[in-house]
Order: C-alpha cells, then sequence, then structure tokens
C-alpha cells in the first residue's frame, strides 16, 4: 500500500472487552500502531456471541472489526504476576487503553498515578459508562443504558405514545471509540511536546450527550422539554419519510421553504401550490397532517426506486431506508472503499473501513483478530522474560496460549 502508518511508531496496551474501547483499539491498529490486547484467560467474553455469517460459522465477524490487527495475550490480572507483566508492557508503550472501572485499575495497579509512575509519557486512556468522577464513575455500563437511555437518546427517538426503540448492536459503542481515538491522537500530541503523558477521559454517556448537542443547546439555556413529534406533526412536510408503493421507505430532508414549490411539480401537484392553507411556511405547519396525508397517497403510487430516479431528476434530497444487505452492495460503499478485505486463514472476508481517510497515509486492516492468547509468548520474549519463566507462569494459571 502507498503512503505510511501515521501511527506505525505507537505502542499500545490495551485491556478492555465488549465492543467501544476495542472499536478504538482497532482503528488505532488501522492506522499501524502495535496494539497488544491483554484478555483474561478464557478470552474477551464478546468472541462468539454475535450473529454469525451462515456460510462462514466458524469465523467471528463482528469481533474481528474491533480487534482486527492486534497481538492477544492472556494473562489473570487477579495474579500479582499477570498484573505485573501489564505494568511492564506499559513501561515501553505510549498509550494504556482500557475500559477497567477506577477501583479496578487501583486493585491491578493499573491507574494512571502508578503506570505514570513507571512511565511519564504514557498517555492512559480509559473509555467507561459515565466517566472517571461523580457519584457514578463506578456504575458499569453498556450503551443501550449509558449512551441511548441515560444519553436521552432512546427517548428523543420514541414517538408520543410509541414505544421504545431498541438500537442494534454497537452503534453507541462505535461513535464514542471514534471519540476515544480523538482523544488519544490528542493526548499523544500533548505528549510529543511537554515530554509527560496525561489521562483521556471518554464516556459513553459523554458521547452521547455530544451526539445531542442541537436538541440539548436551547434546554440547557430554558429548561424545556424538547417537543416530540410524530410524522403527522412534523415542523416542515419535506424532513420526513414516505411508504412507497413497494412497501419501501423512501427519506426526504428538503427543510428549506424554497424546496415547496419544485417538490409539488416533481410530484405532479401543482395544485397544492394553489391551496391557500399550503401557501405560507405557517400554513404548511398549521395544516401538516393535511399535507402528509396527501403525500402517502401520491407516495403510494410508485416504487421506491422510480421515486428515487423521478427525484435524482429534480435535484431534490433524498435517500432510501436501506436495509443492512444493501448497504453491503451500494456502489458508493464500494467508490469509496468502505468494505475492505481481510486476509484470514479460513477464508478472506471483507469487513468494514474505520471512517476516516488520510491522503498519503496507509489507514486499513492490518490483518485479522488474534486467537485468544495468540502472541503470549512473542510479548513476554520481547519483554525479556526466558523460556523457563514462560513455561512456569503458564502451569501455575498466569498466563495461557503458550
Amino acid at each position: 500500500m502507498d503512503g505510511i502508518g501515521p501511527l506505525d511508531d505507537i505502542r499500545v496496551v490495551e485491556i478492555s472487552s465488549w465492543m467501544a474501547a476495542p472499536s478504538a483499539g482497532a482503528i488505532l491498529a488501522d492506522m499501524g500502531a502495535d496494539v497488544v490486547k491483554v484478555e483474561p484467560l478464557t478470552g474477551d467474553p464478546v468472541r462468539n456471541m454475535s450473529r454469525k455469517a451462515k456460510d462462514a460459522p466458524d469465523i467471528d465477524h463482528p469481533f474481528h472489526v474491533d480487534n482486527r490487527g492486534k497481538r492477544s495475550i492472556a494473562v489473570a490480572l487477579d495474579r500479582p504476576e499477570g498484573a505485573e507483566i501489564v505494568r511492564r508492557l506499559t513501561e515501553r508503550a505510549d498509550v494504556f487503553l482500557c475500559n477497567l472501572l477506577p477501583h479496578r485499575q487501583e486493585r491491578y495497579g493499573l491507574d494512571a498515578a502508578t503506570l505514570h509512575a513507571r512511565n511519564p509519557r504514557l498517555v492512559h486512556a480509559t473509555l467507561s459508562g459515565y466517566g472517571l468522577a461523580g457519584p457514578d464513575a463506578r456504575r458499569p455500563g453498556y450503551d443501550v443504558t449509558a449512551f441511548f437511555g441515560r444519553g436521552a437518546i432512546t427517548d428523543s427517538m420514541t414517538e408520543p405514545g410509541g414505544v421504545a426503540p431498541q438500537p442494534r448492536p454497537a452503534q453507541g459503542d462505535h461513535t464514542t471509540g471514534i471519540a476515544m481515538v480523538a482523544g488519544i491522537l490528542a493526548a499523544l500530541r500533548v505528549a510529543e511536546r511537554t515530554g509527560k503523558g496525561t489521562v483521556v477521559d471518554v464516556s459513553l454517556f459523554a458521547t452521547a450527550a455530544w451526539t445531542m448537542a442541537t436538541d440539548l443547546a436551547p434546554t440547557l439555556v430554558d429548561g424545556r422539554p424538547v417537543t416530540k413529534r410524530d410524522r403527522h406533526h412534523l415542523i416542515t412536510p419535506l424532513a420526513n419519510r414516505f411508504r412507497c408503493a413497494d412497501d419501501r421507505w423512501i427519506i426526504l430532508n428538503m427543510p428549506e421553504a424554497r424546496w415547496w414549490e419544485p417538490f409539488c411539480k416533481t410530484i405532479e401537484r401543482p395544485d397544492l401550490l394553489e391551496d391557500e392553507r399550503f401557501a405560507t411556511v405557517k400554513g404548511r405547519f398549521d395544516h401538516m397532517p393535511e399535507i402528509i396525508d396527501t403525500i402517502d397517497q401520491v407516495m403510494a403510487t410508485r416504487t421506491l426506486a422510480e421515486w428515487g430516479r423521478i427525484f435524482d431528476e429534480a435535484g431534490l434530497i433524498w435517500g432510501p431506508a436501506a436495509s443492512i444487505d444493501e448497504l453491503t452492495r451500494d456502489p458508493q460503499a464500494e467508490a469509496i472503499g468502505l468494505f475492505p478485505t481481510v486476509e484470514h486463514p479460513e477464508g478472506d472476508f471483507r469487513t468494514v473501513a474505520a471512517p476516516v481517510k488520510v491522503v498519503g497515509a496507509d489507514i486499513r486492516p492490518r490483518g485479522p483478530a488474534p486467537t485468544v492468547g495468540q502472541d503470549t509468548a512473542t510479548v513476554l520474549a520481547e519483554l525479556g522474560y526466558g523460556d523457563d519463566q514462560v513455561k512456569a507462569l503458564a502451569k501455575d494459571g498466569v498466563i495461557a496460549g503458550v
């Protein structure tokens, strides 16, 4: 590949499970960092928990997304010798990335103060549910609870009288993982300029608040809750979704008043322009249910594909409510390299690219995810452990994978 790995001189020690913090480690590995994932002897609990591909049931494809290009060592942190292995790893690392809650970090001697005493330049990065301070610093949280739930996203997406929607797996995790990458890159810059490491604190809860910032901003000033509306009572009729003749949904987003006239002409309803009820923005708002019912009837006369062609010819702004399988076949995704191929001993497969490109930089999956403890012996040898020491640690149940 052309270009350099932006982080090909950076070493990362990662102690994390599930998807949020590991996804940050995967992007760092895509950027060229040497990421050593520290797993319990039985492996990250998320291994083999997600849906398997029908044609390749022996490969855990979701796990590869969040752990590709890393090395794995299996260590029992609750054993003093195991925790010491990790501390020694951090002495030669640039970044320590974890999702351990603060009291667990202290229990294992992996808190920022302890590790900075051994490596003052270390970036100590923690991804948590609710942040490192406050009454809920010790509260565990998943994206469903801390990001979607407490972060007000679920409530904001629930129509009046409707059932709270269930998010798909790891949506909040991967969003927060991107925030963690940004924090780590900033902290590395600080370390480069000052010679001192610092602490990066990223949480699902805080990332959710940033996600909701447009709604939060006025509420922070006036204290008023956001008015939740069903699709018949939105602010403008052309920022809505409509069912087509083939039972597919088309999404329109033309909030400015200037789109009303070209839209009515495009759907061959110029009579709507002559209706006094709909002549002004306020009039359209006051009569929103009638407009939506009318547009519903029109949109139900053609398929999604037909409306898409018509709207494209007219220069209108729309998008399909695409399914996951449709996304995998999207020609635009192919054009921007959204689904690169990972080489795997049991068969190559496509995966999802990190959502950033830098011209002249080599950012890509560097290989599949490791098996549990795949690199334990190699990494310990790099730390100066001899063969006899490694065998003894394995025999005593401190490490695995050798």
